[in-house]
């Protein structure tokens, strides 16, 4: 007896059978029992959805006449009369099934339609099924239109196709229009094990996983590819098998791959790119695998609880996800769809994967720019922007345009107006810590400066041994008016006025040629020239706030500018912005200043056998949900009996107290103590977990770092001087 393929096989002969596609089977089901039949459908969708199946089921269900040979027209056909075992034999006479593909022409379409005209010969209804309608010619659409729209009604049209597109409006308005939606890889994984279940094939999780995704949304395509796999594992499916045959890419290369664009390697990235060239694996499934962890990395960034725990990869995407934050995700992601593209237009595809891989890491923060051995001393960065991202480690440039005294230099006050307006906004960024402070752009535009026969002052150096902790600008805070912390004393003191072309800033003003392209035009320092400007007349203006100042503040502002005291005791050490959010209003606006990103406290209540537990499983290099079980757990008690140690842990999550993740801790144990172990699990909120300890540990450090920044006498000085000055929200990260 020939051997008959999977997909035909197993095809399904009712709507129970049917899945994936339970929106279609209820709509249709409703119909059928409530006897409101359309006299045209249109089923659309992908290859290998089921749309030749849900029309034979279709026509079974309206010609189907029961056991007794009594029924009627229902949704749930019996499968054992006459007209329904002929339907799935291919021989029932009133349902015809035509390809449009290789019968297109306007002759065999009005040869089916003249047929049309007699009544059915076996069954209750004439069923016409049309597959790849869309191939048909226009002659032949516009010949079947009439017949289409009032049609006989013992006749029924079942129209199928891949491209709805390309089928005429006047047909898609005569037809009741259901789309076929392609398979969830979960939906084709749990098929497959019910398939391999009863043809008795052994079949491993990892190969049912790889065949799902490679089904792209097809069950048949599913079940072919499961036929080729059978035969190429002898009777089994092995995972090794199955990623051989499919020619995938083992998710350990997509993983260090990761691994090294966070770490910002880029030997070790172009290593893992002749990695895969030596093994000769695919640069486009490179890609395709990289995209799809960098997906369930968005997901366990926004939506943990959406991942399948089942799934080994799970816990690899969210160990990746905390170490990435969600827009260079996006960015990679957008990267490594585009790159597939491009593979086909570099001089090789290794090559085009090479150079996906060295943009990404171009365009991280902290990725190409942060090369071995780079200047450590080198002056700061200026990108356009409105975030600070941490690099390496800058010195201050020699001269500095932020550098002055304790109430303003001269050069500031007599120039404050000419160079607000001159000057873009721009972001420094500097080592972390680091603080970012925005400035808007002016609303008008000043008039260019003129030259000047008079020296211009020169401006003040800056410390070398501080480095620079923030990116300043001003603007308006919207959160209200910032903390404006003023200095305990002056930065530096203004310097005595030079001649201009000798200043750097004048070099800066060169062409681009003559400075080695440093800046662009936009961008370079300009030099400050000092303007004379008329006296006041019978001492007019004289009581005027100076330049800088917009208008003196009132009571509110000023207590909202305390200085550094305030700054500290608001932020004090030991308690945290949590603490001070419930102070006084002074507090309030210490708050406006910088908004911590250290979030609530962890509800972390230490306990002796939670330092314990923690002490125990940190050096045993757990992973995976072994590791999840080990790290979410609380020991609430630990016993010795005889040569056997009892652990009991408490555990939240249901999905963790699995007896297999139960067993593969208790095994991890033993082997770390040399001792026979039992672990017992009860259910309950863990309050002293390693994990809790270690989200307790990353807090501290956030908040500590922020205290550095916020305390830092430069920071505060700016602030001080600009009055609408602020610290951007997320821009001091601790590492």
């Amino acid at each position: 007896m020939s051997y008959q393929v999977l997909a035909r096989k197993y095809r399904p002969h009712s709507f129970e059978e049917l899945v994936g596609q339970e929106h279609v089977v209820q709509a249709l089901a409703n119909a059928l029992t409530q006897q409101r039949l359309h006299h045209a459908y249109l089923f659309t969708g992908t290859r290998g959805v089921g749309k030749t199946t849900v029309s034979r089921i279709l026509a079974k269900s309206l010609n189907c006449t029961g056991p007794d040979g009594q029924g009627g027209i229902t949704a749930k056909p019996c499968g054992v009369c006459e007209a329904c075992r002929d339907i799935d034999a291919g021989r029932f006479v009133d349902y015809v099934e035509l390809d449009a593909a290789s019968n297109r022409g306007v002759e065999e379409i009005s040869q089916l339609l003249d047929q049309a005209v007699y009544k059915p010969v076996m069954g209750r209804f004439k069923v016409y099924m049309i597959d790849e309608v869309h191939m048909l010619s226009n002659t032949a659409f516009n010949a079947m239109l009439k017949t289409l729209e009032e049609p006989p009604d013992y006749l029924k049209f079942v129209l199928a196709t891949t491209d709805p597109q390309k089928v005429p409006v006047t047909v898609l308005s005569r037809c009741l229009q259901f789309n076929l939606r392609p398979m969830a890889p979960q939906t084709v994984l749990s098929h497959l094990s019910q398939v391999l279940q009863a043809e008795n094939v052994a079949a491993d999780a990892g190969a049912l996983r790889l065949l799902s995704r490679a089904a792209r949304g097809s069950m048949r395509d599913a079940l072919s590819l499961t036929d080729q796999a059978i035969a190429f594992g002898a009777g089994s499916l092995v995972e090794d098998g199955v990623r051989q045959m499919l020619g995938t890419v083992d998710r350990g290369h997509v993983v260090a791959i990761l691994d090294a664009l966070i770490a910002a390697s880029g030997v070790a990235v172009v290593a893992q790119a002749d990695t895969l060239r030596g093994l000769g694996l695919s640069a486009a499934g490179t890609l395709e695998d990289l995209a799809g962890l960098l997906q369930q990395m968005a997901v366990a960034q926004v939506a943990p609880a959406a991942l399948d725990e089942t799934d080994p990869d799970t816990a690899e995407a969210q160990r990746l996800s905390a170490l990435l934050p969600a827009d260079e995700i996006q960015l990679m992601y957008s990267m490594a769809l585009h790159g597939r593209q491009e593979l086909a237009l570099a001089p090789d595809e290794y090559a085009g994967l090479l150079m996906v891989l060295l943009r990404m890491l171009s365009f991280r923060p902290q990725g190409a720019g942060r090369a071995e051995g780079a200047a450590m001393a080198a002056p700061a960065r200026v990108s356009r922007g409105p975030q600070a991202a941490a690099a390496a480690p800058v010195a201050m440039p020699q001269r500095s345009p932020i550098a002055t005294s304790q109430h303003g230099s001269a050069v500031l006050q007599q120039n404050h107006a000419s160079s607000q307006a001159a000057r873009p906004a721009v972001t420094v960024q500097a080592a972390a810590p680091a603080a970012a402070v925005e400035e808007a752009p002016p609303e008008e535009p000043p008039a260019a400066p003129q030259a000047s026969p008079e020296p211009a002052a020169e401006l003040a150096p800056a410390p070398a041994e501080s480095p620079v902790p923030a990116a300043v600008c001003t603007a308006p805070s919207p959160a209200g008016p910032p903390v404006v912390a003023e200095p305990a004393q002056p930065l530096a003191p203004a310097a005595p006025s030079v001649d201009a072309s000798a200043s750097p800033a004048a070099g800066l003003r060169r062409p681009l040629a003559e400075n080695g392209g440093g800046h662009s035009a936009r961008l370079r320092p300009r030099a400050v020239v000092h303007k004379a400007e008329p006296e006041p007349e019978d001492g007019a203006g004289q009581d005027e706030p100076p330049p800088w100042l917009d208008a003196p503040m009132g009571e509110e502002e000023a207590g909202a500018f305390a200085g550094p005291q305030a700054a500290e005791e608001d932020f004090d050490e030991g308690q945290g912005s949590n603490a001070a959010a419930v102070r006084a209003p002074r507090d309030a606006a210490v708050r406006r200043a910088y908004q911590s990103t250290a979030g609530e406290d962890v509800p972390l209540q230490p306990t002796p056998l939670g330092e314990l537990w923690a002490e125990q499983i940190r050096p045993m290099g757990l992973a995976a949900l072994t590791r999840e079980l080990a790290v979410r757990s609380q020991c609430v008690g630990r016993e010795d009996d005889g040569d056997t140690v009892i652990w009991r842990l408490r555990v939240e999550r249901e999905s963790l107290r699995q007896p297999v993740l139960q067993d593969k801790l208790q095994a991890a144990l033993e082997a770390a103590m040399q001792r026979k172990v039992r672990i017992e699990l009860e259910a309950g909120v863990a309050h002293d977990s390693p994990a809790l300890r270690d989200a307790a540990l990353t807090q501290a450090r956030q908040r500590e770092v922020e205290q550095i920044v916020i305390r830092d006498p430069l920071a505060q000085a700016l602030m001080a001087q600009f009055k609408t000055a602020r610290i951007v929200p997320g821009s001091i990260k601790s590492h």
